[in-house]
């Protein structure tokens, strides 16, 4: 498993751990040679667009077989009250120029636009601490990691008095908690827009990369190149 490296005490995997950048496509292609990897598995988030890229152009060059696992995105139900943005610029602008109170899920390194509007409360929830703190007049700092259950989102938007929801459609269930319980609070939600997926071959589930990847070594096997994953 690579890991991007940005996450101090990342979660324990019962696998072997790398962590950091590869140095570009070709970076990562060399990457696949030097260790006899027979497949590669895109399991990125829906918005990292660079790596899900480049693992599509090493993977070509290194003459590897790649699957994509793409999460369905979270579709709204009836008592949900989102908006759409396209990029958080967007969607802090979409707040207004009334005081409101945002919980801001997003990436540590995504929250410049936030000082574009000081005048809102915002909840900001990361895995580690945002460092360096932005310069906000009125802002709370949660630590904390997923997953998340809705009735401690509910809890947790109550205690901070939350109108407004600014999140990325990430699917899964993990982070659904939050969507939810704004759902029953009857709290907006302004949702970042996917990005395009990469073209390729692409699947839902983890069951699916299971079955591909038996698929996969198998064919490497019969090749008599069967090497590693």
């Amino acid at each position: 498993m690579s890991l991007a490296g940005r996450t101090q005490a990342p979660a324990p995997h019962p696998v072997p751990i790398r962590s950091g950048g590869f140095g570009g496509a070709m970076g990562l292609a060399e990457y696949l040679r030097r260790e006899r990897i027979d497949a590669l598995v895109d399991a990125t988030h829906p918005y990292a667009t660079a790596i899900s890229a480049n693992a599509g152009t090493a993977a070509r060059h290194a003459g590897v077989p790649l699957i994509a696992l793409r999460r369905p995105a979270w579709a709204a139900t009836a008592g949900d009250r989102w908006s759409e943005a396209n990029d958080v610029t967007a969607a802090v602008r979409a707040l207004g120029e009334r005081p409101r109170r945002a919980f801001v899920t997003l990436g540590r390194s995504e929250l410049a636009p936030l000082t574009n509007a000081p005048q809102h409360f915002y909840l900001i929830r990361s895995v580690d601490p945002v460092e360096p703190v932005r310069p906000l007049p009125r802002v709370s700092y949660l630590i904390d990691r997923g997953p998340f259950r809705e009735a401690d989102e509910r809890a947790l938007m109550r205690a901070h008095a939350i109108d407004v929801v600014i999140a990325k459609n990430s699917g899964g269930t993990a982070s659904y908690g939050k969507i939810a319980a704004a759902r029953a609070l009857s709290v907006e939600v302004i949702m970042l827009r996917r990005p395009a997926s990469p073209e390729g071959s692409a699947v839902e589930t983890v069951d699916e990369i299971i079955v591909w990847l038996d698929h996969a070594i198998a064919s490497a096997t019969a090749r008599g190149m069967a090497r590693g994953v």
